[in-house]
């Protein structure tokens, strides 16, 4: 199988996964989410929540295999941190 490499620019990919998390996941997530990843596709705006990355990534690949995946944290500015600062997107 062949793997497919990013099809955007790093800025319009996170514009693209900004957008997408603010607009249609944020506003659905309740307070049990905070803290869990969730990996979108950002060309179909699908998605998946968990509190382990890999597992939302995962889960996501087996239903979009060609997905470009942006991955947020709910409740948090970005979706690591790595020495004090963030890596990633989402509030």
């Amino acid at each position: 199988m062949a793997t497919q490499g990013p099809r955007y620019s790093h800025e319009e990919f996170a514009r693209l996964g900004q957008e997408i998390y603010e607009r249609d996941i944020r506003p659905v997530l309740g307070p049990d989410d905070t803290g869990k990843f969730v990996a979108i596709d950002i060309e179909t705006g699908s998605y998946e929540v968990d509190p382990d990355d890999l597992t939302a990534t995962e889960r996501l690949l087996s239903r979009c295999p060609d997905a470009q995946i942006w991955l947020a944290r709910a409740g948090h500015r970005a979706a690591y941190s790595l020495g004090g600062h963030a890596f990633g997107s989402a509030r």
